[in-house]
């Protein structure tokens, strides 16, 4: 139960945290997805899909942990494992998709 707890928090905040910004950037049409080494977008998605990449891979990551969890087979003690998977798994993820949405900030920013 705490597995699924953590992984429906994860996805909430990300959620949130995606909806935020799509309120302070709803003028722009496209965000980017990739920069190279010297600073340069590369690729940029639709707002909307950009936003809900991270959420969509978390639920799919999360998702996937907590099956393989509970398809292999269980030693005493190894419950600790999983949940510290599960937890770095999401730290990761959230960490990750602030990243994103700086840079986004900045890349729009700079082009303003």
């Amino acid at each position: 139960m705490t597995e699924i707890a953590i992984t429906l928090l994860t996805l909430a905040t990300l959620i949130v945290m995606s909806v935020r910004y799509d309120r302070r950037h709803r003028a722009t049409a496209r965000l980017p997805m990739q920069w190279s080494l010297s600073g340069r977008v590369n690729w940029t998605a639709p707002r909307r899909g950009a936003l809900a990449f991270t959420p969509v891979l978390a639920a799919i990551v999360l998702g996937a942990i907590q099956v393989t969890a509970r398809l292999r087979p269980q030693t005493p003690g190894s419950d600790g494992s999983v949940l510290a998977t599960l937890l770095s798994a999401s730290l990761l993820l959230v960490v990750v998709h602030a990243i994103h949405l700086r840079l986004c900030d900045l890349t729009l920013n700079r082009t303003n």
